[in-house]
């Protein structure tokens, strides 16, 4: 290729990307007014005809460098989450293990495996037989020495008989109701109810089986709210307290979080583990829980107050993300570490002043230094853009 060729081609190149420079720089109609240079480039038809009216200077500082039109707000302060999370096991709101108090033979059931019950349903009956022959042998007793006691006082008042004869007939009857007392307390023992409303475990027996006192029968759970038991460090302490929200999530999968209530503090932090004991008490008014499932606990706790800023302040450079504040009307860069995004703010860690204001919009053609302009409105910035494009 020619030397000619070659020259022209590099003048061409030369011209498009002076051409393209114009036309997207927004700092450069100024800078080619101030050579002198513009309105030629407009005759030329490289730039409008309205060229030198868009490059017009804007305001001014007082030292005639051009002031940036900028939107910025004061900074705000809000609290940083500390976000805590456990797993911890769950129980019924009351359980107990039904078990009967004497030994015998089970005659009857009165509950199906899974069912609810009533508090005071009978669960389970033992062969009473026995115990009821001895209630209606103390019932007999017992109307006898009544008997004896009647007849002590009427021949009482006629000087027949003793006072002796008459104080040993009531201490027969007082040990005749206390025997009667007994024996309706053994036959209450064959009847096992439940202490409770809830819903019924597997049962362990059938009818016909021969069971000792202690031995479980089944178990009976008011499931209403379950009962999770969690361990927190103890950094926690002082910072959680009865009431707060915590938000359950089952392991298992089968269902969607859960938003439950901490309902007890333990009173001491274990010494081994460093850790705090928490109960939290969660509905299941649906019944779609059961006691034992393992749950992930997850708890809010208040942080620290920290500076919040715009998501559109945030910018990123080679040093990492940094915003631009307005200091006594000129624009400084100020480097920031980003703690915390919220859906309408980023709270951030940085050197700013109580009166720095946080540049939202404005943020492309902003220097170190340099002066600006506050602009209350984004329609007039945005004005002000498209002007200095076209």
């Amino acid at each position: 290729m020619s030397l000619v060729k070659q020259s022209l081609l590099v003048l061409a190149v030369a011209a498009a990307v002076l051409i393209i420079w114009v036309l997207y720089v927004p700092a450069a109609r100024p800078m080619l007014a101030r050579a002198g240079l513009l309105e030629p480039m407009a005759r030329l038809g490289i730039v409008a005809e309205d060229a030198e009216a868009a490059a017009a200077p804007g305001p001014q500082a007082a030292g005639g460098a051009p002031l940036t039109r900028v939107i910025a707000r004061p900074v705000e302060e809000r609290s940083l989450n500390a976000v805590v999370t456990a797993v911890g096991s769950a129980r019924a709101v009351r359980a107990v293990t039904l078990a009967p108090e004497i030994e015998g033979r089970i005659d009857a059931l009165g509950a199906e495996p899974g069912g609810r019950v009533a508090a005071g349903a009978l669960i389970a009956s033992l062969d009473s037989e026995a115990a009821r022959i001895a209630v209606n042998r103390a019932e007999l007793i017992l109307a006898d020495a009544q008997e004896d006691l009647s007849r002590a006082q009427r021949l009482a008042g006629s000087g027949v008989t003793s006072d002796l004869a008459r104080q040993e007939a009531l201490l027969a009857v007082r040990t005749a109701e206390l025997e009667l007392q007994q024996a309706r307390f053994d036959l209450s023992q064959h009847r096992i109810v439940a202490p409770f409303e809830g819903w019924v475990g597997i049962l362990e027996h059938e009818v016909g089986d021969q069971i000792s006192r202690g031995e479980v029968l089944t178990r009976l759970d008011d499931r209403s709210s379950l009962l999770v038991d969690f361990r927190l460090p103890e950094r926690v302490v002082g910072k959680v307290a009865i009431g707060d929200l915590v938000t359950a999530t089952p392991l298992s999968g089968a269902r969607d979080p859960l938003e439950g209530r901490i309902s007890a503090l333990d009173n001491r932090v274990d010494e081994a583990s460093r850790t705090l004991r928490i109960r939290a008490t969660i509905p299941n008014a649906d019944d779609r829980l059961r006691a034992g499932m393992s749950f992930s606990i997850r708890l809010e706790l208040p942080g620290e107050p920290r500076p919040a800023v715009d998501p559109l302040a945030i910018q990123w450079g080679a040093d990492g993300a940094f915003v631009w504040v307005v200091r006594e009307g000129v624009s400084q860069k100020v480097p920031v570490r980003i703690l915390q995004r919220d859906a309408d703010a980023v709270l951030i860690q940085a050197a700013l002043r109580p009166d720095d204001l946080v540049v939202i919009e404005g943020v492309q053609t902003l220097r170190p230094g340099g002066p600006v302009e506050l602009v209350e409105q984004s329609g007039a910035l945005a004005a002000a853009s498209t002007g200095s494009k076209s």
